[in-house]
């Protein structure tokens, strides 16, 4: 009986439990505890293929799987419900035992400009779920509070289904460009998310330039309560992409954001809500310039310009032994063909640009991963086409490896492996190691812009049409 407790011990520890976020916890490390995931599969032979869920035609959201329910955002090019034709943003929840739909919430694109919200672009804002709540940002910049509770007969629901709405659009001034992107972080009673705030249609002004980068949101009632004062809007590039993480710094609590300005920022969190009607501002802590020589101002005079130009940041600032660990640079669509990962001292204050930087490693052309850190190495992915396995301390790095499409999406660690697929429709697996070793390169045949994940002892990778969990046998 005691071998078979210590037997059954060793198994329920197997696997570390749900993903109920993009990234671990509040520090964004593309990194899990899950263990027992497969070096391979195949999804022509159905090996080590647990199920395969059918999306949508576009789907850039990254899995999130929590309570028996993995939740993917997507578009409605593969309608389930007659009643919600043509274009729509869509966030799928299937059963985490076999893939079946069990719901969909669908919301109509915005129609003011095609810039917006772009076409077919779909719901590319990974679900944030805690308990019997999910929140989110819907492709019209609505952030809503779902009730993730399986409704018998109910297969579709909007945003009138949900517990609260937030209309960024109309209660923060902001002006979403192309597809609004945000992965929510809660802390406490308070949700921080980036706003997702942006250029025009022109691609060279910017419509709100007073609307705030990082807000803060009361959990219970979807009241906006904080937002940062940086004055970041009349300075982005393009967008704003990265979302917010949090760590303990020294004893104190900390919030790391990046800007489209091309800045990351330090900020304390909120201690309470302000007085009904008004907002407060959040204190900010330090800063850094990942491009301190870029410029500054009338910065959309660069638009197009694949030589010089401002940068900006699309990966999610990653806290890790004091230290935050982000890439950036030139702008994928209009910038400059220059991308560096940048590794911070993160207690210190004030303006850190110059003193603030441990190292910094070149990438190739653009950028758009947040890095995975785990024992000492660091993983990052960009649009040279290569991977990158680099030594945390200090930056040098250990190998590359050259793949034929470029990276939309983070490398992910889990069991001793790395995880990541390119939009050529490549997933490749790597030893999480010092030396190189390709495990596996399966062609999935579709583009891949979303971060593998894992729960449970399944590994989950998006296609752009399909969803597959996959399981060693």
């Amino acid at each position: 009986m005691k071998f078979l407790a210590l037997a059954l011990l060793s198994l329920s520890t197997l696997h570390a439990a749900d993903a109920p976020q993009w990234g671990q916890a509040w520090t964004r490390n593309m990194v899990s505890a899950e263990r027992g995931l497969p070096d391979s599969f195949d999804p022509e032979t159905a090996r080590n293929i647990k199920w395969v869920a059918k999306l949508g035609t576009e789907t850039h959201s990254t899995p999130v799987i929590a309570g028996g329910r993995v939740f993917i955002g997507t578009n409605n090019e593969v309608p389930r419900d007659p009643q919600h034709a043509g274009d729509r943003g869509v966030l799928m929840c299937f059963d985490e035992k076999d893939g079946h739909l069990l719901w969909q919430l669908v919301a109509p694109k915005r129609d003011e400009d095609p810039y917006f919200d772009w076409p077919k672009a779909g719901m590319s804002s990974p679900a944030t779920v805690e308990g019997d709540r999910a929140y989110m940002m819907t492709n019209r910049g609505e952030v809503l509070c779902l009730d993730v509770a399986a409704k018998p007969g109910q297969i579709t629901r909007t945003a009138a289904d949900a517990v609260w709405k937030l209309d960024l659009t109309a209660d923060a001034g902001i002006w979403s460009h192309d597809a609004a992107h945000s992965s929510i972080l809660i802390h406490g009673p308070y949700l921080y998310l980036n706003t997702g705030t942006g250029v025009d249609n022109s691609h060279r002004r910017i419509r709100t330039p007073d609307a705030p980068s990082l807000i803060v949101i009361e959990k219970a009632t979807g009241r906006l309560v904080a937002r940062d004062d940086a004055h970041i809007a009349p300075r982005i590039f393009h967008c704003t992409w990265s979302s917010p993480s949090l760590a303990e710094v020294n004893g104190r609590t900390l919030v790391f954001f990046a800007g489209g300005d091309g800045i990351v920022r330090a900020f304390e969190p909120i201690a309470a809500s302000p007085p009904a009607g008004e907002v407060a501002k959040l204190k900010q802590v330090w800063q850094f310039d990942i491009d301190p020589t870029a410029p500054k101002e009338d910065v959309h005079r660069f638009t197009s310009n694949k030589q010089q130009g401002p940068s900006n940041i699309f990966g999610m600032p990653v806290f890790s032994a004091g230290r935050i660990f982000v890439a950036g640079g030139g702008d994928v669509w209009w910038g400059k063909n220059e991308a560096w990962l940048k590794c911070i001292d993160a207690t210190k204050t004030g303006d850190v640009t110059a003193t603030g930087e441990v190292w910094s490693y070149p990438l190739g052309r653009h950028v758009m991963s947040t890095v995975a850190v785990h024992e000492g190495l660091v993983f990052i992915a960009d649009h040279g086409r290569k991977v990158h396995c680099l030594d945390a301390a200090t930056g040098k790095p250990h190998w590359t490896h050259d793949m034929k499409g470029e990276f939309w999406a983070s490398p992910f660690v889990a069991d001793g492996k790395v995880f990541i697929g390119t939009r050529k429709g490549d997933f490749a697996i790597f030893a999480a190691s010092k030396e190189k070793q390709v495990l596996a390169t399966i062609d999935l045949k579709r583009p891949i812009s979303a971060t593998a994940t894992a729960a449970n002892g399944v590994l989950y990778v998006a296609t752009m049409s399909e969803l597959y969990a996959i399981e060693k046998k």
